[in-house]
């Protein structure tokens, strides 16, 4: 069982970061910088990602994102996810966990990284009214949907599979609104409540889309080239997070729930279990969070 457990910390490790056994370069660093960052201890944006349930809401909002035919393009044509899937994963998680747990200049200078990449990503797409629309990844539309689309999978997967949230999901989506505000999102909602309004007007709009690309990406993301070892774990967090969707957004994206025949599968009980056994295996406080705290009692904190 040991032995088990460790293989299976390192493919984890390696899935999320590109290492395994030791964390990555830039992991030890968030204990360097001179202020306590915008988040800490006890918070909502600690609470949430240092639980689980982000696992579960990477993929969902993959799925989510993939409806705005602005965000897949620029996703599909420009970031090489079918190359270099995890590369690319590692690089979001890298952004994620250096603005939840980092100091504030080093989540200002790992957001610069990626606006200054999002520079070169331009093209054209057709929305779902048949619009045909210039784009670059910097747009305000575009930066928003992927803000909000975030926002509201967390907040689904933590209500879901997680704990109480400090201050409940508001507080979550006030709390986050900061790395809206650094991508370059104007005035992002404070509240799940502006969340789901914001998708509801998208999804009213006709803008999101269905096609053979959308298609293709959500065949991709139901099927990653994963070590053997996390496979059928996947299979049934994919699962949980299709369950977890809007029906209205299953049926854009040509989902269903799980079903052995005409008998559901129970798909959201099923996660709990892999995400437990996840837990068990990389232990309750990640090294992004353990190199945060080495900063914050450095800088005395709390006096």
């Amino acid at each position: 069982m040991r032995n088990y457990l460790t293989e299976y910390r390192h493919a984890l490790q390696h899935t999320f970061t590109g290492t395994s056994g030791t964390p990555p370069e830039w992991v030890p660093r968030l204990a360097e910088g001179d202020d306590t960052g915008y988040h800490l201890p006890g918070s909502a944006v600690w609470t949430v990602h240092g639980s689980m349930t982000p696992i579960v809401a990477g993929i969902r909002v993959l799925l989510m994102q993939s409806l705005h035919p602005g965000a897949l393009a620029g996703v599909y044509e420009h970031s090489g996810f079918k190359e270099d899937p995890l590369g690319r994963l590692a690089g979001t998680i890298r952004w994620i966990f250096t603005v939840t747990y980092g100091s504030r200049e080093a989540a200002q200078a790992a957001t610069d990284r990626i606006r200054k990449l999002h520079h070169h990503v331009r093209g054209s797409y057709v929305d779902g009214t048949g619009a045909h629309r210039d784009y670059v990844a910097s747009d305000p539309e575009l930066l928003r949907w992927v803000h909000v689309t975030y926002a509201e999978s967390f907040v689904t997967a933590h209500r879901i599979w997680g704990g109480p949230i400090p201050g409940g999901p508001d507080q979550y989506v006030r709390e986050w609104a900061q790395a809206g505000t650094l991508m370059g999102v104007e005035n992002p909602p404070s509240t799940e409540a502006e969340v789901h309004r914001e998708l509801d007007d998208w999804y009213a709009s006709g803008v999101l889309r269905s096609d053979e690309r959308l298609t293709e990406t959500v065949a991709f993301i139901r099927h990653p080239p994963l070590n053997p070892l996390l496979r059928p774990g996947y299979s049934v967090l994919f699962a949980a997070a299709v369950a977890s969707l809007e029906p209205k957004y299953r049926e854009l994206l040509g989902l269903r729930t799980a079903h052995l025949g005409p008998v559901p599968l129970p798909a959201i009980p099923a996660a709990r279990v892999v995400l437990a056994v996840v837990r068990l295996a990389l232990g309750r406080h990640g090294p992004s969070e353990l190199a945060a705290r080495r900063r914050l009692e450095r800088l005395g904190w709390p006096d």
